[in-house]
């Protein structure tokens, strides 16, 4: 593998920042959700911050694999990261666009560091992206799907 360049090692961390932000609004919006959806969309913050919690431990692990040190203070990540902070939100539809937005918004970001790793010849990233990528895209267009709109991807099409 080549050296990091700093520019590889700042995309990793605002990813990682990006994906603690992220976290921290899929538990307010499955603290705050409210009516007809509430049973439905409480499960599923649920099962995305889950799943976030794993991403955030998996980037920072592959940081440290790398040789470097991941951000680790709240006030780094409001910093680096591409995520604001949400409003608490309590209607289903207005969740499921935090949702899309955000995750368009990582996407970006993975599809960075996934020319990056290429560059770098850095396989161990590669894998780790592409499969980030490869999840959000199809959760992406399940909530595209809720809402009756198309994906980025299909409007490429």
């Amino acid at each position: 593998m080549k050296n990091l360049t700093q520019s590889y090692k700042d995309k990793l961390n605002q990813l990682l920042s990006s994906y603690q932000i992220h976290y921290q609004n899929l538990r307010l919006l499955h603290w705050n959700i409210k009516g007809e959806k509430f049973f439905e969309l409480h499960a599923k913050y649920e099962e995305l911050y889950n799943r976030s919690q794993v991403i955030i431990d998996d980037l920072a692990e592959r940081l440290l694999a790398l040789g470097e040190t991941p951000l680790s203070r709240f006030s780094e990540y409001i910093q680096h990261s591409v995520i604001a902070e949400s409003q608490i939100i309590s209607e289903g539809n207005r969740g499921i666009e935090y949702v899309l937005n955000a995750q368009n918004d990582l996407l970006i970001v993975e599809r960075e560091i996934l020319k990056l790793s290429e560059s770098h010849e850095d396989e161990g990233t590669n894998a780790l992206i592409s499969s980030l990528i490869q999840e959000k895209e199809k959760t992406n267009w399940m909530f595209s799907a809720s809402l009756h709109k198309q994906t980025v991807e299909e409007t490429l099409f």
